[in-house]
């Protein structure tokens, strides 16, 4: 049987409490008695706090799922929608209102218009077709008004963030959400403790080398959370931990000028604390998972066969048998050059037990005399450097090519080529890539400084017995400390010499660790135990 919904959608929550709402029920109910249906009240529709302008109750609310469901064929032919007017069913540009109106109206429904008691069907518009002109007025009125409003507010915002950064405002500016774990105490910003400690632990936990999902878990169980709801998920924890508001920075972008308002919010981070977090984010991108058991060394890009130059693999053998605490037995583990596992492209065939060759890594870390040998051994950042530089002149040469394309336009009144438009275009990407790379190379840069070699030692030496017992979370921060020290591990899993090695038994690994700030150092491993030959 066909149903009568009713549809109320307010921009600010605090106009649902007027007495607008009430009116629209009682001319809905009415209006269904008066014509022997039944009004849905247990789908009484409201979207509150949702811009018609911007469309976000289409988006995010509940009129997308009323259209959605039109749309599918489960809202009845013959069905009633009642809203208020059509500025409540959309602000936004009258051809996008209109297709709106027109998908209702095609799926056979009605939509009735509270404020003036106007019926818009297929039969009414046949009727008087000057009812959709009627209607296309409305909604070129109500997407006007909030065209209007939206520039004041813009305008206004604008105005506000430009006081802030010449400094002679210092208030709080109005536009989008604040973060969860702060709240305002009458004279500015407070932190909110327990929401600030759970985002501290999120923080610590990732640079550590957890995941997202491992991190709320976690959080979880201690009961832990950083919003309202406690509820969060992965891509939302990512784009937290990206995002300058950990060091009370607000960024607004208006009309795509973009406003960073330093010390806007109390800082969460110190900016060296930030820095090392985005360093952490750059290195993991893009990685693939670490499966059942993280490896020391594989999947970040550093490991690579002495022979081919090819990236080193693990070998999970998850069929063999496994402990009696269900973990797989670490020989069962095994280390591989892709050109051996493709079955070409590596001169010296062979592959390697995992475990040995990590040993080897951790007790090597946990010296604190080699470390301090290796890591202070190197012209730190020089890599980075390099690579900056380069970064650096590709920007000021798309710069300057804009410069000339602009200056050249600005002097030429005549049609613009669409091949000098895709060029300008093609250049503002290129600027942009520039300036993402400078800042991930000037982040890296300032991550790569000598480190504290007693303490990353004793850090190697607490997490050996949990590494060797295959723990997880020993793995993970094992693996994110091989992630930090080490920009190469090169392994020959013969030795640099396969033939004499081979003949003797293969009784020999070789292997180069080349620190981030470019010292390197090579050691020959026992293939069995890991032990340090030489």
């Amino acid at each position: 049987m066909p149903k009568v919904y009713s549809y109320l959608r307010f921009s600010d929550p605090k106009q649902a409490a007027g007495s607008s709402a009430d009116r629209q029920t009682e001319y809905a109910q009415r209006w269904a008695a008066e014509r022997g249906l039944v009004l849905d009240e247990s789908l009484s529709m409201r979207d509150e706090g949702m811009s018609g302008y911007h469309s976000r109750h289409v988006t995010h609310g509940v009129l997308g799922v009323f259209l959605r469901a039109v749309e599918d064929g489960r809202v009845e032919a013959g069905s009633v929608l009642v809203v208020e007017g059509f500025d409540r069913l959309s602000r936004a540009e009258p051809l996008k209102a209109q297709a709106q109106l027109t998908q209702i109206i095609h799926a056979g429904l009605t939509v009735v218009t509270a404020a003036d008691g106007q019926e818009y069907s297929i039969e009414t518009i046949k009727a008087n077709p000057y009812k959709l002109i009627h209607s296309l007025v409305v909604m070129i009125r109500a997407h006007e008004e909030s065209d209007t409003k939206s520039k004041r507010v813009r305008a206004a915002i604008r105005r506000q963030c430009e006081g802030w950064v010449a400094g002679t405002f210092r208030g709080v500016i109005r536009n989008g959400r604040d973060p969860q774990w702060l709240q305002q105490d009458g004279i500015g910003w407070a932190m909110i403790d327990e929401r600030a400690a759970a985002l501290r632990y999120a923080v610590q936990r990732f640079i550590e080398g957890l995941g997202a999902t491992k991190i709320m878990r976690e959080m979880a169980a201690l009961g832990m959370a950083m919003t309202d709801s406690g509820k969060l998920n992965g891509p939302t924890l990512y784009r937290t931990l990206r995002n300058r508001v950990l060091i009370g920075e607000r960024e607004f972008d208006i009309g795509g000028e973009v406003f960073r308002l330093a010390g806007y919010y109390p800082p969460l981070l110190t900016a060296d604390e930030f820095d090392a977090l985005q360093v952490a984010l750059d290195r993991r991108q893009g990685k693939r998972g670490v499966g059942e058991i993280p490896s020391l060394l594989t999947g970040m890009g550093i490991a690579v066969c002495g022979y081919c130059n090819a990236a080193i693999v693990s070998q999970n053998l998850m069929g063999r048998k496994r402990q009696e605490n269900g973990r797989p037995w670490p020989g069962h583990r095994r280390l591989i050059c892709t050109g051996n596992a493709s079955g070409k492209g590596c001169p010296v065939p062979g592959s390697m037990q995992a475990a040995p060759v990590e040993r080897a890594l951790m007790l090597y870390c946990a010296d604190a005399m080699r470390m301090d040998a290796l890591l202070n051994g190197g012209d730190y950042g020089q890599a980075q450097r390099a690579e900056l530089a380069t970064a650096r002149r590709t920007l000021a040469a798309a710069e300057a090519q804009l410069e000339r394309l602009a200056a050249a336009l600005a002097s030429d009144d005549g049609v613009v080529p669409i091949t000098l438009l895709r060029k300008i275009r093609d250049l503002e990407a290129e600027t942009e890539t520039a300036k993402k790379s400078i800042d991930g190379l000037e982040r890296e840069l300032a991550s790569v400084r000598p480190v504290a070699s007693p303490d990353m030692a004793d850090k190697w030496l607490a997490l050996l017995e949990g590494v060797e017992a295959l723990e997880t979370d020993a793995r993970m921060q094992a693996r994110e400390l091989t992630r930090a020290s080490f920009s190469r591990i090169t392994i020959w899993h013969a030795g640099k010499h396969p033939a004499d090695h081979l003949a003797g038994g293969g009784k020999v690994i070789e292997m180069e660790l080349t620190a981030r700030g470019g010292g390197s150092t090579e050691m020959r491993i026992d293939r069995e135990t890991g032990g340090l030959i030489e």
